[in-house]
């Protein structure tokens, strides 16, 4: 008697001695289908109105797992880049030029949102809006009583920087002629402004909106006429992130391009990314993206002229203008959008 044996396949093998060791009771888990892994990104973003809509991002991807975090500041979500916990980050273009002149490892691949900052004054202050010559005699009326004339910002975000740099621009030296003021969360900015501890206050959207919406303060300036205009925020990651997750990177891109393309046309999922965020009413919100402006180049020039203000305003103590060149990239916006980096700020 002859017997026919035809060839065991692999997966037939694999099932029958995950079968017997099941039976010998020895616990072996098999798993039949093999599956593709997803890259995975662990993403930063900071708590303030037109940073709190990178909430959005992973539910836009394709090709890659995001995990966003939300931080209060976006001093905290760089600290996290550049530690290592996470892989990009939110962050803005202050923080970007700032961590250059550190020497940090930081790769700028897109823009997102821009604007968002304001000065503000107490409810009662006699000044009215884009008075700049009511501002400096009201701050040599309090020299000359030997009263400091107090301004508070979060120190490092961009509106620190949009403030001072409006300041010097209208004749008033940061350094010599007020005193800051440091609240390093902005969601403390309208308490302090109530309690009187301050006189102006350079802060970030949505807290700026509450401020004037509650009657705490009322409007004195949109800080955009200085070298950094209303440029706001940059998605960034490492150089070791972009050499072993390109596709990671590109996709987190392109879903922070698909990001700001939904921002620009429908702004309800923006309004409740902030009210979820922050705790603020739906008001609040809304009236704060009226100071918001979604864009996903990268401004290379002017980020220039920012580095030569931090420069001036003795952010940074060197030129870092090769460190730009070097570290902004444009590979993975051009790739997503198909348009030449010239169109996208370079």
């Amino acid at each position: 008697m002859f017997f026919s044996f035809k060839p065991i396949s692999v997966l037939t093998r694999s099932i029958a001695l995950a079968t017997l060791l099941a039976s010998l009771g020895l616990g072996y888990s098999f798993t039949v289908q093999a599956q593709t892994a997803v890259p995975k990104i662990k993403m930063a973003y900071a708590k303030c109105a037109h940073c709190l809509s990178m909430a959005m991002v992973p539910g836009l991807a394709k090709g890659v797992e995001i995990e966003a975090i939300n931080f209060n500041s976006g001093n905290d979500a760089l600290t996290a880049l550049v530690s290592k916990s996470v892989d990009i980050a939110q962050v803005t273009y202050l923080h970007f030029v700032t961590g250059l002149d550190k020497g940090m490892d930081l790769v700028a691949v897109s823009g997102q949102v821009n604007g968002g900052s304001e000065l503000l004054v107490a409810k009662d202050s006699t000044l009215n809006p884009n008075d700049w010559a009511g501002l400096k005699k009201m701050i040599a009326d309090y020299k000359a009583q030997g009263k400091p004339f107090r301004i508070a910002a979060s120190r490092g975000n961009a509106q620190d920087l949009h403030m001072r740099g409006e300041l010097v621009k209208n004749g008033i030296n940061p350094s010599r002629d007020v005193q800051f003021v440091n609240i390093p969360n902005p969601a403390d900015h309208a308490a302090a402004l109530q309690r009187g501890e301050i006189e102006l206050i350079g802060t970030v959207e949505p807290f700026a909106s509450q401020i004037r919406l509650t009657g705490v303060g009322k409007h004195f300036n949109f800080p955009y006429e200085q070298a950094a205009g209303r440029l706001t925020n940059l998605i960034v990651t490492r150089s070791d992130v972009v050499k072993e997750k390109p596709e990671a990177v590109r996709q987190t891109v392109a879903s922070v391009v698909k990001l700001v393309d939904q921002l620009n046309k429908d702004k309800q999922g923006w309004i409740d990314s902030i009210v979820k965020g922050t705790g603020l009413d739906k008001a609040v919100a809304t009236e704060a993206l009226k100071n918001a402006y979604p864009d996903i180049s990268m401004q290379r020039s002017s980020t220039h002229a920012i580095a030569e203000m931090m420069l001036d305003l003795k952010y940074i103590s060197r030129d870092v203008s090769s460190d730009i060149d070097k570290n902004m990239n444009y590979t993975f916006l051009t790739e997503v959008t198909g348009k030449p980096a010239s169109a996208l700020g370079y």
